[in-house]
């Protein structure tokens, strides 16, 4: 009998309970994958609250990393008893084993465990994605991270100063920032102490920077714009503190013709080629030692309640996993 997590309804940690259930055999294009290790990732408050609308009864999760037990009809490219990982659609990770579509898991090199798979994949392609493609950080640039201590942020840190760019990162505790510090950041602005913008033009030298990437939303969106250069792009990538609401285009040719971007992982990997590229640079990043993946928190997948309290209430820093 396998187990996993299930919401009834939306509404707060205490819908996540633990079930046994039954799980279908892998059908045409499928593989069923039992896993080693899911990742926890603040989407999946998201789909737990409804602020990402879906089906009830809803099991959360959207990264994972464990070997295939079986595969279904027509999968050819994958095999049982080896090794993968995944991140993104559909959701469903929180469960010691499930049926998954064959053409969104990655063949996992024998360099990478299954802990730092599922620890990176959402978040690390995530960051790829950023710093890659939605804007491609080159040397010299000067770029700015809210929640530079999250999972994400702590990845991009590493990540963009290898790619030789200045990073600047927000946190909201000192135990943060030196964290955040101790993986790339050159510099680190307690926003509860200082004001971040009037920090960014300073160390800018009132010139500002050429991209912001924005996960927290409402909070800090419009502020965020405020600190980039003419020209600047401000990538909002998540909603944390809410969603961004009621914009005004205007704004941007005000603040200097500016672009704003609300970017996915789904459509930067919306193809099998266009996934594998993200994560096989991924797995580069990783496994040259560029980027090092900090699991800071193990929760038994039985406690994912706990694990989203923990998440919500700020007490995690790098990434954290439930395991079956």
């Amino acid at each position: 009998m396998a187990h996993r997590i299930s919401a009834q309804q939306h509404g707060g940690p205490e819908v996540l309970v633990y079930e046994s259930y039954d799980v279908p055999a892998p059908g045409p294009g499928e593989a069923l994958v039992k896993h080693a290790a899911i990742g926890l990732n603040y989407i999946d408050v998201y789909h737990r609250t409804g602020m990402y609308p879906g089906t009830l009864p809803l099991t959360p999760g959207m990264e994972g990393a464990g070997t295939i037990e079986s595969v279904g009809p027509g999968v050819t490219d994958l095999s049982p008893g080896q090794r993968v990982a995944y991140a993104g659609a559909p959701v469903g990770a929180y469960a010691d084993l499930r049926v998954m579509p064959a053409d969104k898991l990655v063949p996992l090199p024998d360099s990478i465990s299954f802990e730092t798979a599922a620890a990176m994949m959402l978040k690390g392609m995530t960051a790829q994605y950023l710093l890659r493609q939605t804007y491609a950080v080159k040397p010299g640039d000067t770029v700015l991270f809210h929640a530079a201590a999250g999972g994400v942020g702590l990845i991009v840190g590493q990540w963009a100063k290898h790619l030789g760019a200045t990073v600047i990162g927000t946190v909201s505790t000192p135990e943060k920032a030196a964290l955040a510090k101790a993986h790339g950041y050159d510099h680190v602005i307690d926003y509860r102490r200082e004001d971040f913008v009037a920090r960014v033009k300073e160390i800018t030298g009132g010139r500002g920077v050429p991209v912001v990437y924005d996960g927290v939303g409402k909070d800090t969106f419009m502020r965020s714009l405020d600190c980039l250069s003419p020209l600047g792009m401000g990538v909002s990538f998540g909603s944390a503190s809410g969603q961004v609401e009621n914009f005004n285009l205007g704004v941007l040719s005000a603040k200097g013709s500016l672009f704003v971007t609300r970017p996915t992982l789904v459509t930067y990997t919306r193809t099998r080629d266009l996934l594998l590229a993200c994560a096989d640079d991924l797995f580069a990043a990783v496994s040259s030692g560029a980027v090092k993946i900090e699991i800071h928190q193990r929760f038994p997948l039985a406690e994912a309640a706990e694990a989203h309290r923990s998440l919500e209430g700020r007490a995690t820093t790098g990434s954290t996993l439930l395991l079956p």
